[in-house]
């Protein structure tokens, strides 16, 4: 029988940046109130539950203020200071600079602003890499601008066994001719933390901007768009349990100057060339709390927001690794369930195949028994390794709120289709 225990180890690498810190998920549990619905949340990938001071801060921020920030009286001052914010706090999410976030809707918009930025340069000739694990949402703007202008698209593959990307393949596969290397931290799918370092050396080395989508990786590990040595560093607040708002983090805000504008107004500078159309102000509100709420979830942490966030992140990743540990002991003696790769370098999140048992089929008796899990979420990695053909897979990943008792019930209840 698999056990929960602090003394169990854990897969990856630990952390000695902080020292040890302890997680209270009973406490943490407490900031949630949709967890009152009973059910067991393992869905994280299609946004996490959202804490009680998130939407208190939106419905504040609707309730306050709904002010253009370009005039000159009080409200639209509180409108720009919003924004200035929430730069502020992402920067303070992703070790970068305020002056070089951008913020809009979404992951998918903003990549596809900055892939247009660039597409004069992705043209006949030009080679862009991308990552066989990366979401739809980081490699469509760029199959996209290649594809109409004539550029070549280069792959990044996974191992076929344990879904690990060799880091040899960034400096094989850049060149003179490269552009773009666009790559994920970690999989959305099956949790491969990607060898972003090694993706940088290989960018720089032939001159090539490096787009690094964190949005997977953000919820479970610090960020630090400085040690990684990403040119441009993307997050979506949704995956850690903020509003519907993303960031795209330039770690040279020098580098807005040498891009092509996206917003039609000329006389905008910095992160603005790149906004398109007005913020929804209450949802950065969001924004905010939601980050500060990660830098909060040990409240023993103090110093800066960003020392708050190292803190509380490490205590985190700890608890999760145990965590995910359980996890991976306890499908692994499920019957008829087979986990898709077994990278050592991973955040916790896990897809699985039964055979015989369509995954649509096993999400249905999952949503059944209280438990909210993904099946059949799009991947290039899945096709090839022929996922579809054999009925799909169920995807799982853990949150702040994730407990042992959710294990259980999780395999308690796929045991019941055995």
């Amino acid at each position: 029988m698999n056990t929960f225990s602090e003394g169990q180890g854990a897969p990856g690498r630990a952390s000695t940046a902080v020292a040890v810190s302890a997680f209270d998920v009973a406490r943490v549990r407490g900031l949630y109130p949709a967890l009152g619905d009973g059910w067991i949340h393992f869905d994280p990938q299609a946004g996490a539950q959202i804490p009680g001071a998130v939407s208190s801060a939106v419905a504040n921020a609707f309730r306050g203020f709904v002010s253009n920030p370009y005039g000159v009286y009080a409200a639209a001052a509180h409108t720009r200071s919003i924004v200035q914010a929430a730069r502020v706090a992402v920067a303070d999410l992703v070790g970068g600079k305020p002056e070089g976030v951008v913020l809009g809707p979404s992951r998918e918009q903003l990549l596809n602003s900055l892939a247009e930025s660039l597409s004069a340069r992705l043209g006949l000739g030009s080679e862009i890499v991308l990552c066989r694990l990366d979401d739809d949402a980081n490699q469509s703007p760029w199959l996209r601008v290649a594809d109409r202008g004539g550029g070549r698209v280069r792959w990044v593959e996974a191992d076929i066994e344990t879904g690990e990307v060799p880091a040899w393949q960034f400096e094989e596969l850049a060149g003179p001719s490269t552009s773009v290397i666009a790559v994920p931290y970690a999989s959305s799918t099956i949790g491969t933390v990607i060898d972003v370092a090694a993706a940088a050396q290989a960018a720089h080395r032939v001159g090539a901007l490096l787009v690094v989508d964190a949005t997977s990786a953000a919820p479970y590990e610090l960020l630090d768009i400085e040690r990684l040595g990403a040119d441009v560093l993307l997050v979506s607040a949704n995956r850690w349990g903020g509003p519907q708002v993303a960031a795209m983090a330039f770690r040279d805000p020098s580098l807005f100057g040498r891009l092509r504008a996206v917003n039609p107004d000329r006389t905008l500078t910095g992160p603005e060339r790149f906004e398109l159309g007005e913020h929804q102000y209450a949802m950065l509100a969001g924004l905010i709390a939601s980050i500060d709420h990660l830098a909060g979830l040990d409240e023993s942490s103090v110093g800066t927001r960003r020392d708050r966030l190292e803190h509380s992140m490490f205590g985190l990743r700890q608890y999760q690794q145990r965590l995910l540990f359980y996890l991976l002991n306890s499908l692994a003696s499920a019957p008829q369930v087979a986990i898709i790769g077994r990278a050592e370098r991973r955040v916790p999140t896990v897809s699985f195949t039964m055979p015989g048992v369509p995954a649509a089929k096993a999400a249905k008796r999952l949503a059944d028994n209280g438990v909210c899990a993904l099946s059949n979420v799009p991947s290039r990695y899945f096709a090839g390794l022929g996922v579809p053909e054999y009925g799909g897979a169920v995807t799982v990943g853990l949150a702040p709120y994730s407990t042992p008792y959710d294990v259980d019930q999780l395999v308690r209840a796929l045991a019941s289709l055995g």
